[in-house]
């Protein structure tokens, strides 16, 4: 798995501090006599570097003083520095909803003390996590919304920052063209201002586009300019990650000595700065690569080890990778036994990160029980405690003691809980295992409110709708692409569509009806009735062109067959609701939907064609323009008026 760019933004600067020793940092922490920034600024770094890559665990019952010393010192931004590292922590351990926890509460103080810069970049940093977790509709909005307030309060740097983001969301649904343009969009406003490190980070993110989209020259262009940037200021985490993106090109390539070259000197660096997380990924891709060549025995020692550490900080998705590794490594070398070992352990993983979400919240209530049940004695002991320094703290103001007392409560308490936690957690997750995955499939099958009907119920009825959007669109020449490829590469280019059509409904909010051979069909305004449902089925039908458009560039210029597509639209009543008994699947019948497909039969390539009823329901719309073609012969409809729609 390839690295994702990420981008969190601080509200406190540590970049000046980083250099510093730890003993140094936490000797500033603890001096009553400097003033509250330069204290909170002081231990956010010792977190920073000491702890939060290496033991994100540890980081964030640390960051717990931040908000003691916040409501003694009455200075809310230390608390607000305390949620970032938490929810950076969380981040790092891939506990994507206790992230997002943190950084809402963080966002929440700085909208209290009126903080708009803050609050613009909180929204940026739960956009991220949105991102993560693929919810691109809820990550759009919420880097609009910051983007909007970069924009109102003249705020450039943040602004770009959004723009890359924006831009990663794009190229992750694969639509390289505006990925770009919105990464080029945030380099131009890093030049303007002069942000050495945003023109090293938007440098790199247009690199990995291209090397998405197989320009290998062009990627190495920019990410080695990106390197040149990093290494002149000293940021050795971005030299980091650009020496992994580096690695990734020639190992895309197949240039194996040269991507062992760079991902082991991002391993050395991963190891200096204490980035347990890259570590686990440079070894992981360093295994990758061995076995690529062959060199299994070499692939197993490594693998191993990406494995250890990313058990050690629980990051799911390398230990997936890892195991792959094994299991493929000691396959090739004939040794079926411990190769079944850890297919059966990549399936687990799997099925953990299937349930993650469900685990969590049990979790959270395992975490309070434990609490109230095993705790109440040591609790009450830290309550006397506290109050106790809280006493000396009014009578001679020295909070310091208070400070160090809370902390060893907090890390003993922390640490039974914690352990007990893991156990349970761990329990929990297995059972919870079968149940998550049927309803994961079902709501795969079904939309969420049908499925819900389905289960509460047993069935789910039939319904009427008025006016709902259907959207047919299908691969021009099909047949003589396909005789072009294999077996395998025709499926994988069909699922790689697919995929991307399927995150471009989500973000439009259009539901995925059914795929039938190399047809795609969708409704928009069902199951739920929205008075956006057109505009917002045009919109989809526009970026599904655009993703083919990029799609077909990036095939032809590495020689291979690609697609092109026809797109219908047209709007009125139908019935929906679920078919069968078993296999049984969410349907649509009713002449809007034969309509869809002779829009779509009648279109042409690279447009998408709407009837005149889509055509009614938009026209004053100025998002679009309209391109009339007159009456169209339509089989089994005799002669329709038909439109082209493109963006305004």
């Amino acid at each position: 798995m390839k690295r994702t760019l990420f981008v969190f933004l601080l509200s406190i600067s540590v970049l000046s501090l980083r250099a510093q020793n730890l003993d140094s940092l936490y000797s500033v922490w603890q001096d009553e006599t400097k003033p509250d920034t330069i204290r909170v600024n002081a231990y956010n770094t010792y977190i920073w570097n000491g702890y939060l890559y290496s033991r994100p665990d540890t980081a964030e019952v640390l960051a717990e003083a931040l908000h003691a010393y916040a409501k003694t010192q009455q200075y809310p931004k230390a608390s607000v520095v305390g949620y970032n590292l938490q929810g950076i922590a969380n981040h790092i351990q891939t506990n994507y909803p206790r992230s997002l926890d943190y950084f809402e509460k963080g966002m929440v103080i700085m909208e209290e003390i009126g903080d708009i810069k803050g609050i613009a970049g909180a929204l940026h940093n739960i956009a991220q996590i949105h991102l993560l977790q693929a919810n691109y509709s809820h990550a759009l909005e919420y880097l609009e919304k910051a983007r909007v307030m970069n924009v109102k309060q003249g705020n450039n740097k943040w602004l770009a920052n959004n723009l890359t983001a924006i831009g990663s969301i794009y190229k992750i649904q694969s639509n390289y063209p505006r990925a770009l343009e919105y990464n080029e969009k945030s380099l131009v406003i890093y030049e303007e201002i002069g942000d050495k490190r945003g023109i090293a980070i938007a440098l790199g993110a247009i690199g990995q586009i291209y090397n998405a989209q197989g320009n290998y020259p062009r990627a190495l262009e920019n990410h080695e300019k990106s390197l040149a940037i990093d290494e002149e200021i000293g940021n050795k985490y971005g030299i980091e990650t650009t020496l992994q993106n580096i690695g990734n090109v020639y190992e895309d390539q197949a240039d194996y000595p040269l991507a062992l070259k760079y991902y082991k000197k991002s391993l050395a660096l991963a190891e200096e700065i204490g980035n347990v997380e890259s570590q686990a990924i440079c070894l992981k891709n360093i295994g990758m690569v061995h076995q690529k060549q062959g060199k299994n025995s070499l692939a197993l020692d490594y693998c191993q080890k990406s494995l250890a550490l990313a058990e050690e900080i629980g990051v799911l998705t390398t230990q997936k990778v890892a195991c792959e590794c094994l299991y493929n490594s000691y396959k090739s070398m004939g040794k079926g036994n411990e190769a079944l070992v850890y297919l059966e352990q990549m399936n687990v993983i799997t099925d953990s990160l299937n349930a993650e979400e469900t685990a969590k919240k049990l979790e959270q209530m395992e975490f309070a029980k434990l609490m109230l049940q095993d705790s109440i004695a040591n609790a009450e002991e830290a309550r006397l405690v506290q109050e106790a320094h809280q006493a000396e703290v009014r009578k001679k103001n020295q909070t310091r003691n208070m400070f160090a007392g809370g902390g060893i409560i907090v890390l003993i308490l922390a640490g039974g809980i914690y352990n007990r936690l893991r156990y349970t957690r761990k329990s929990k997750a297995v059972l919870q295992v079968e149940k998550d995955r049927s309803d994961n499939l079902l709501l795969n099958i079904l939309p969420a409110e049908i499925a819900e009907e389905l289960k509460q119920k047993g069935r789910a009825d039939a319904r009427d709708y008025d006016n709902v959007s259907i959207l047919f669109s299908d691969f021009k020449g099909f047949t003589e692409q396909s005789a072009k490829l294999s077996a395998e590469e025709l499926v994988n280019e069909i699922n790689h569509c697919f995929e991307a059509f399927d995150g471009i409904m989500e973000k439009y909010g259009i539901e995925k009806i059914k795929t039938i051979g190399d047809a795609y069909m969708a409704a928009g305004g069902l199951p739920v009735h929205s008075d956006s449902a057109a505009k917002n089925t045009v919109l989809a039908a526009l970026d599904m062109q655009a993703f083919i458009s990029a799609r077909k560039a990036a095939n032809n210029a590495l020689g291979k067959p690609a697609f092109e597509m026809r797109v219908g639209i047209h709007s009125g009543p139908i019935v929906a609701g679920i078919v069968g008994v078993k296999k049984f699947q969410y349907d649509v019948w009713g002449d809007t939907v034969n309509t869809a497909n002779r829009m779509e039969s009648a279109g042409e390539i690279g447009k998408v064609n709407i009837s005149q009823a889509t055509y009614e329901l938009l026209k004053e719309d100025t998002y679009f323009t309209f391109e009339r073609r007159g009456k169209i012969e339509a089989k089994g409809k005799g002669e329709m008026e038909m439109f082209f729609v493109s963006m305004a």
